[in-house]
């Protein structure tokens, strides 16, 4: 298995006034292993913009997906999509990436700011290969994947940020190649690096965007293993098996809930030490077990955690809580978040009796549904997701 992938996130603000965003991103995830991800800059804003970037990028990566040539997806769009009447420029701009194996990956582009690519830490000049198709410039490219490249694609609304106020002609794309690599070694997210690039572009607006702006991520890293415990098996008989088996898995170990904790440290041999102090008063103190990389309490930890892996999905504005808090929750986000690609849940079946008071709202369901509901959100992360029940 390649021992690298890729993490994509991406984040957008809407022009001052407008309810619809006029950009557009679609990360497709192909039979073939390959990833093609579209971001379609519709022409204008509001609602006409919305419709015709999310069309042409819902056209690009199916179409791309499905095997047709570039020119058929260029002639496709030509033909689909009306030209302004007023303007007689094109409807929708686009750039697509697709990546082969996190080994390679081919660059189109057409009329979008050019793609910026850090490597080691500096702007790396990649070859670009000029095409005419229906009469459109379009610039095609293939490069070599490094572990550490951070590729950063954007809508026009990225570099037009500032015009006027802090910069005569706007946020030029060599300002921002030079603002990025700022954050290049600090080991941000994908997410997180579209997210501070956006935050800068609506500060330079002075919070009234006068365009739709979006940036989208792509960052090449190692595959990172992370295994997660939460509860204890339905039959007590199993309580070795399950342990045995986590333990076995490369990569750090979460163990969530007081009696998987208790039953962990029986196995392991080690002391079982609760942390009293509340960092956060909605969230449960931690513990510490020697050879377990985090230990915390179960359901209401983990309800937090999924309650900010919702907002990560969407406008990532719990960030600032999250990403440097020393909370149970904040910790299992940064390390489910920021650090893992591959995760293994070993989810206990076993009811807790102290769930079944039924002035509670816990209750055995609610534990399932968490496990589903954390999982779906880390799949729309990007992560690839094994769930065992015991």
């Amino acid at each position: 298995m390649n021992k690298l992938c890729a993490d994509i996130g991406y984040r957008s603000i809407f022009h001052d006034g407008e309810e619809l965003c006029g950009d557009h991103v679609d990360v497709i995830e192909q039979e073939d292993g390959s990833t093609v991800v579209v971001l379609a800059d519709g022409l204008g804003s509001g609602v006409k913009a919305s419709i015709l970037s999310t069309l042409t990028s819902k056209i690009i990566s199916t179409m791309i997906a499905a095997g047709l040539s570039l020119e058929d997806c260029v002639q496709t769009i030509a033909a689909t999509l009306p030209v302004c009447s007023e303007r007689h420029v094109a409807y929708s701009t686009f750039t697509i990436m697709r990546i082969v194996d996190s080994n390679e990956a081919e660059l189109i582009q057409y009329d979008n700011p050019s793609v910026i690519l850090l490597r080691d830490g500096e702007e790396y000049d990649y070859p670009k290969t000029e095409l005419n198709i229906e009469g459109k410039k379009i610039f095609q490219s293939r490069i070599r994947l490094c572990e550490n490249d951070v590729f950063v694609l954007m809508s026009d609304g990225c570099p037009h940020a500032g015009i006027g106020t802090e910069y005569n002609f706007g946020w030029q794309r060599e300002d921002i190649a030079e603002f990025m690599k700022t954050f290049y070694s600090v080991g941000y997210t994908a997410k997180t690096l579209s997210t501070i690039l956006i935050d800068e572009c609506n500060r330079l607006y002075g919070g009234k965007p006068g365009d739709d702006a979006t940036a989208c991520v792509v960052r090449i890293r190692k595959r990172e293993p992370m295994n997660l415990l939460f509860g204890p098996p339905s039959n007590r008989d199993d309580c070795d098996k399950m342990m045995s088996l986590f333990f076995s898995k490369e990569g750090k170990h979460i163990i969530c809930g007081g009696t998987t904790s208790t039953i962990a440290a029986r196995y392991l041999g080690k002391p079982l030490k609760p942390k009293l102090e509340f960092i956060d008063k909605d969230v449960p103190p931690i513990a510490e077990i020697e050879g377990v990389d985090l230990v915390t309490e179960g359901v209401i930890t983990i309800n937090k955690v999924l309650s900010y892996a919702k907002d990560y999905l969407n406008d990532n504005e719990s960030y600032s809580q999250w990403g440097v808090k020393r909370d149970g929750a904040s910790l299992i986000c940064r390390l489910l978040f920021e650090e893992a690609t591959d995760i293994n849940f070993f989810v206990g079946r076993a009811i807790n009796p102290a769930h079944q008071n039924p002035d509670l709202p816990i209750n055995f369901n609610i534990k399932m549904q968490l496990v589903t509901e954390l999982s779906d959100c880390l799949r729309r992360m990007g992560k690839r997701i094994k769930v065992s029940y015991f």
